[in-house]
């Protein structure tokens, strides 16, 4: 209910718009998020850039630009953020000595995880409301939406790893690619409002 003035009989067009609620919520998340990572470099892209070097092989700068979402010269000032407190190390590619390939440092996991536990809570602050069974039903549901959502962007072989590994839990990459597959999922939504602001 979004009025104080809410009568029954009339119901609030708002009480059942998808875009008010998705935007109350993400509102909610963003502000939580941004404070729990108020001094970490590069701020949540940091944070989004750091996760994707944490869960997957090394690789350049343009894969992970496109992965998360950003463009490719944000990116590299981003890394550099990374790489001045020792999160990051760029090393030449053995396939290709043209290409960087980026790689996450001990240091730089060890602050991962530190703040990934962070968002945990402020995710757990914003389900609150929730029962765990609910909470995981939702995060379920987010996580199908996401993925035909993102079916039209060239990412989407992510949300069919993720189906994949769903399907066989016992895969030897099931951690690392199922991470992806929910990072895939967090870029879909800014990507969507970009496009539908252009």
């Amino acid at each position: 209910m979004t009025g104080a003035t809410h009568r029954p009989d009339r119901p609030d067009p708002l009480d059942d718009d998808l875009g008010w609620m998705l935007g109350i919520v993400f509102r909610g998340y963003v502000r939580a998020a941004e404070h729990a990572l108020t001094d970490f470099p590069g701020g949540p892209r940091g944070y989004q850039l750091l996760t994707a070097a944490a869960n997957g092989p090394a690789r350049n700068q343009g894969a992970i630009a496109e992965e998360i979402g950003i463009d490719r010269t944000v990116l590299t000032y981003l890394i550099d953020d990374l790489e001045r407190p020792g999160f990051v190390a760029r090393r030449a590619d053995p396939a290709d000595r043209r290409n960087r390939l980026v790689e996450v440092t001990d240091t730089g996991r060890a602050a991962w995880e530190q703040r990934r536990l962070a968002l945990r809570q402020v995710e757990s602050h914003l389900l609150g409301a929730l029962t765990p069974t609910e909470s995981a039903t939702l995060r379920s549901l987010l996580q199908k939406v996401a993925c035909s959502t993102q079916a039209v962007d060239p990412l989407r072989d992510l949300c069919e790893v993720v189906t994949q590994v769903q399907a066989d839990p016992a895969a030897p990459d099931a951690r690392r690619t199922g991470a992806a597959a929910a990072r895939s999922g967090r870029t879909a939504t800014p990507r969507a409002r970009r496009r539908s602001a252009d």
